[in-house]
């Protein structure tokens, strides 16, 4: 079933919430631009969040790059295992 709800790109996402920031409120951007009240603050929460350091001491943007680069080593090491004398799916050289 497909959803009912609209997608909104992140560009317009970022504008809405620099537009708050700047002074505008949730309930007067609803009304000009269409989306949601709730929309527009659940937007300002994640960005907020998204700006925040974890307890880690990464950002959102490092803590994803890790996830990212620790995924594309665990690939590249099962890769590797694959490619090993005598094991099945061994590239031919």
């Amino acid at each position: 079933m497909p959803s009912s709800q609209k997608r909104y790109p992140a560009k317009f996402k970022r504008q809405m919430v620099e537009l708050i920031r700047s002074g505008r409120t949730p309930n007067e951007l609803a009304r000009k631009f269409e989306p949601s009240v709730e929309s527009i603050r659940n937007w300002m929460r994640q960005a907020e969040r998204g700006e925040a350091t974890h307890s880690d001491g990464l950002s959102s943007s490092e803590a994803e790059e890790l996830k990212r680069l620790r995924r594309e080593n665990r690939i590249l090491r099962e890769e590797k295992e694959r490619c090993k004398p005598g094991l099945p799916g061994r590239a031919a050289h």
